[in-house]
């Protein structure tokens, strides 16, 4: 019998779920939260169309400030303003912040313990026709390591909207990392979001496998599950939102319940969400672990679709996966 969440079944059931770049959580979630919070500025790395930073500074003008291509100038300005009393939220590609200005991100702003929220846009290869240059694959990895460093992967738009308002709430960096194509809102305004908490998605009375799964690539999961559900092998999906924290409780009780794990994030396999849980794992409760993402490469040119497939994060690769794993123990 397949357990799924109230506030989500009614979307993710169905062939008519509607698609959005998380990257407009962004744009919305700012002004909602500056509404409320004077403290909030936005500051953005001459991309403020791209960004969705355009939506704020329409609101809020007085409240927003254009760096231009100076994203290492903006890390550290950011600094600044939260030691002044602001928090700030930067916004540019993930290539390009935390890519470009790694250093003043972690001497200026996690050294410091400040409030700036470090927004990386375009994450992953489904930025498509951009090519490797601007497919951030390696930014999970390394704002994970960043001592005192919150790192939030949203599943959809409605989801990066509230991560973008609890941001402002952490007294802390965080980075929040969104990306370019539009993807399944599969999530509603009543789904429960709380930082360092995992959503468990659906759930089967005796699941055979868990797939725990980051950001948009949560949806392909729910998919291969289905897929795997009417094949008779039983599965728990856990949607994974906030990589540090890790929710080590709910990934402790899917480990018990199915007794092996597949991971799924459109990031390296190496330094990332997988490995997060891997490391917890190894230390607390080993199991048997299968990890996708993308393996030791970079990025290519290509539709999103196209390039989900091509490294095996479309719904197909991980059900085909996720039946091996199940059926090979």
């Amino acid at each position: 019998m397949l357990n799924t969440n109230a506030h989500l079944g009614a979307k993710i059931f169905t062939d008519e779920v509607p698609k959005a770049p998380t990257r407009d959580g962004f744009g919305l979630g700012t002004i909602e939260v500056a509404k409320t919070n004077s403290r909030v500025i936005v500051l953005c790395a001459d991309l403020t169309e791209s960004t969705r930073a355009e939506w704020f500074q329409k609101e809020f003008p007085e409240r927003f400030i254009e760096m231009g291509i100076a994203e290492q100038n903006m890390a550290a300005f950011a600094a600044g303003m939260a030691l002044a009393g602001k928090i700030p939220y930067i916004a540019s590609y993930a290539a390009f912040s935390p890519g470009r200005n790694y250093e003043q991100i972690r001497t200026t702003i996690a050294l410091n313990h400040v409030p700036v929220k470090v927004c990386g846009m375009h994450a992953g290869v489904s930025v498509g026709p951009d090519g490797a240059t601007h497919q951030m694959l390696e930014d999970i990895g390394m704002m994970r390591m960043l001592p005192g460093m919150t790192v939030l992967v949203p599943g959809d738009a409605e989801e990066a909207r509230k991560a973008v308002i609890a941001a402002a709430a952490i007294d802390g960096p965080v980075y929040i990392r969104f990306g370019r194509a539009a993807t399944p809102v599969f999530t509603t305004a009543e789904t429960p979001f709380q930082v360092g908490e995992a959503l468990t998605l659906f759930e089967s009375e005796t699941p055979q496998i868990a797939i725990l799964s980051t950001g948009t690539q949560s949806y392909a999961s729910l998919e291969a599950a289905r897929a795997l559900s009417r094949d008779g092998i039983e599965s728990v999906v856990l949607h994974v939102p906030t990589i540090k924290p890790l929710d080590t409780e709910a990934v402790l009780g899917v480990a018990r319940r199915a007794g092996r794990i597949l991971t799924v994030e459109e990031h390296q396999v190496a330094g990332g969400f997988g490995s997060a849980v891997a490391e917890f794992l190894a230390e607390n409760h080993p199991v048997p672990m299968r990890r996708i993402g993308i393996a030791d490469q970079f990025g290519q040119s290509g539709e999103p679709e196209q390039l989900l497939a091509h490294y095996g994060l479309d719904a197909s690769h991980i059900e085909e996966v996720a039946r091996t794993f199940a059926r090979a123990l």
